[in-house]
């Protein structure tokens, strides 16, 4: 079992501990502010079953119906998150509208404060984990759980607050205000993750710093061509999809273009992490500048 499959069914045995910690510190206080931290933690758990099927599914090799693999799969996994996320927002903010509305007294709300802070300080640690393995696999579906639980986290510190302010200054409706609060933040966490989720769904290029190391690495290893030119790249999931065309003398033989081919895809997957590089040679008349470029 990989890495990434590990952490994902990690993810789901925190988000059920961490979802009865919530719900406890809900069912202790009767708080509004609490029971919406509880609501956002069932969300955790879903998308971490999904985040589970969607990294098992994009580990899946290339076959003949899928050739360029099935590294996408996360990226459905984060959209779903979103959605659910959104989900979430609304039912939270029905609840606190009604407890605005009629608000009542907090049962015991320092005990639930304290069982909702220490869920809080196993979700933080959990997050720091995904961070770091999320980044270094680059893995979508890893990401958007951290990224969702550290909006968790920060929510939480919020929701503690808040719910302590209740008791203190005894005016009910902060406890509904708080949980407002916390549904708009989870809405706005929820339109991002979507909103980044589509953009690897449509291709969108590498990153800048990226590219720029393409090109780089590209035109320090092309020895023997003319001209390196219409670059494209992509993500899907962990994988980079670079292409692009090769300009070399036309007296050049196959057999030296080929080996020019093999020194840039060596460069190339050495120095950028899960690439997947395709390179159409072309002859000198068709070069777009002549003189030669390295990277255009």
């Amino acid at each position: 079992m990989s890495g990434t499959l590990k952490l994902a069914i990690g993810s789901i045995a925190v988000g059920i501990v961490v979802f009865a910690l919530k719900y406890l510190a809900f069912h202790v206080s009767g708080s509004i502010a609490l029971y919406s931290d509880a609501i956002e933690s069932i969300i955790n758990v879903a998308t971490a079953i999904a985040a589970f099927f969607a990294v098992r599914l994009s580990a899946i090799p290339p076959d003949a119906n899928h050739p360029y693999g099935h590294h996408k799969a996360e990226y459905l996994s984060a959209v779903l998150e979103g959605v659910l996320i959104v989900v979430a927002a609304l039912t939270i903010l029905r609840e606190a509208y009604v407890g605005f509305l009629a608000p009542r007294p907090l049962d015991a709300p320092f005990i639930g404060l304290a069982i909702n802070a220490g869920a809080s300080v196993i979700n933080a640690v959990w997050c720091a984990v995904l961070f770091r393995w999320g980044r270094r696999w680059r893995s979508p579906a890893l990401l958007a759980d951290a990224r969702h639980l550290w909006t968790d986290v920060i929510t939480s510190a919020g929701v503690v607050v808040g719910v302590a302010l209740v008791p203190l200054t005894g005016w009910l409706q902060l406890d509904a205000i708080f949980a407002a609060l916390v549904a708009v933040n989870i809405l706005w966490a929820g339109w991002k993750l979507v909103q980044e989720s589509v953009g690897g769904l449509m291709d969108e290029a590498a990153p800048s710093d990226t590219l720029e190391r393409v090109r780089a690495l590209i035109s320090s290893h092309a020895e023997g061509a003319l001209e390196a030119h219409d670059l494209r790249t992509r993500h899907a999931g962990r994988v980079t999809f670079i292409d692009f065309h090769l300009v070399v003398p036309g007296t050049m033989t196959v057999s030296e273009s080929h080996a020019v081919c093999d020194r840039i895809e060596d460069a190339l997957r050495a120095g950028i992490e899960d690439v997947v590089v395709s390179i159409h040679v072309e002859p000198e008349e068709k070069a777009k500048h002549p003189g030669g470029v390295p990277v255009v």
